[in-house]
């Protein structure tokens, strides 16, 4: 027990079944729970009061991307009433809002984040017996009408577009529609102006000013219409492998090297003395050639070209090679096709 607040163990468990059984025991603290994207529901004997999730924006994200508050007025707010948990009253006793307002606020920013806070049948759990949040109670919700809601946006979901990984992915839209007309919504139209690839649904939420969980709803239709790129699933298939090469070579470091008596291939491995010592030597009274010089890479790799038989200038070819038919000819160039090509540049010009 730490300033009354006490951690119990965490836990691998449906975080919706804990946040019933706190509310049966009528406990106040908060049920923070793990994972991606995870959040935190807090409860004041039994009554849910707020919940918070990096997947939604909350109250006073709300507030002042829509202009209704100023960023100075919400952080003065915060500087006088976060430690006493009197954030929300202050507000509403300053004048800025009225109660009407900030109820509407906290319950649209609580069914938001507790959405992305309880959806997983599994999580890691905890719960945080006395922690407050700063905001302070402005609502008192049932937790079996949070939980029945979270089930039924779930099921909403899967009846628009049934793949998950639509709701945490960066968003990439389709460099072409699949159709000649589409209708789009005015959150659409913001989420692909603001989708750059790079931007994840609650990313664009918080740009946007918009709850977390109607992005991911629009998101998911842009998905069906198929205006989204589905994020790629990793395979175990078998990628392509590069051959060894020598450095500074366009050959292979293990290549066969052909005997010049017309033997069989022998591999000439760097290190290899007796394999290498076994290929036969260039004959002694033939001067030397350029082309038929040794390759040897920096690890020290050996490639030495085949040697080819030679024939002294004007010799006839082999009769094997003679009475070989001659390549196809080739059909010629379409002189028409070719004005046409030239015309259509000179137009361009």
């Amino acid at each position: 027990m730490a300033n009354g607040v006490h951690v119990t163990t965490s836990k691998t468990a449906a975080p919706t079944r804990l946040l019933t059984q706190a509310a049966g025991e009528r406990q106040t603290g908060a049920l923070v729970v793990g994972g991606h994207p995870g959040g935190a529901v807090y409860v004041l004997e039994g009554r849910v009061i707020y919940a918070e999730s990096p997947a939604a924006p909350g109250v006073g994200e709300l507030l002042t991307s829509s202009g209704r508050l100023a960023a100075r007025t919400w952080q003065n707010a915060l500087d006088l009433g976060t430690s006493t948990a009197r954030v929300g009253r202050l507000l509403v006793e300053q004048g800025h809002l009225t109660q009407g307002e900030l109820e509407l606020c906290v319950l649209g920013a609580t069914y938001d984040a507790a959405y992305f806070a309880l959806s997983a049948a599994a999580a890691p759990v905890e719960f945080r017996t006395g922690a407050a949040h700063w905001l302070g109670p402005v609502v008192h919700i049932d937790p079996g009408a949070i939980n029945r809601e979270v089930r039924r946006r779930i099921r909403l979901l899967d009846e628009i577009f049934p793949d998950p990984r639509v709701d945490t992915a960066a968003v990439s839209p389709v460099p072409r529609p699949p159709r000649e007309r589409i209708t789009l919504t005015a959150l659409q139209w913001e989420l692909l102006v603001h989708a750059d690839g790079q931007r994840t649904p609650a990313d664009l939420a918080l740009l946007l000013g918009k709850a977390g969980y109607a992005t991911v709803q629009e998101l998911r239709r842009l998905a069906a219409l198929g205006l989204l790129e589905l994020p790629e699933v990793r395979t175990d298939s078998t990628e392509f492998v590069r051959l060894p090469r020598t450095r500074g070579s366009a050959v292979d470091a293990h290549r066969p090297v052909v005997r010049a008596d017309g033997g069989p291939a022998v591999p000439v491995v760097s290190g290899a003395a007796p394999v290498a010592a076994a290929v036969a030597a260039p004959d002694a009274t033939d001067p030397p050639d350029p082309a038929l010089a040794e390759e040897t890479g920096a690890n020290g790799a050996v490639y030495r070209p085949p040697r080819l038989a030679r024939r002294k200038p004007g010799a006839k070819l082999p009769k094997d090679l003679a009475g070989e038919a001659p390549p196809p000819a080739h059909p010629g160039t379409d002189e028409v096709l070719l004005k046409r090509i030239r015309t259509a540049l000179r137009a361009l010009r």
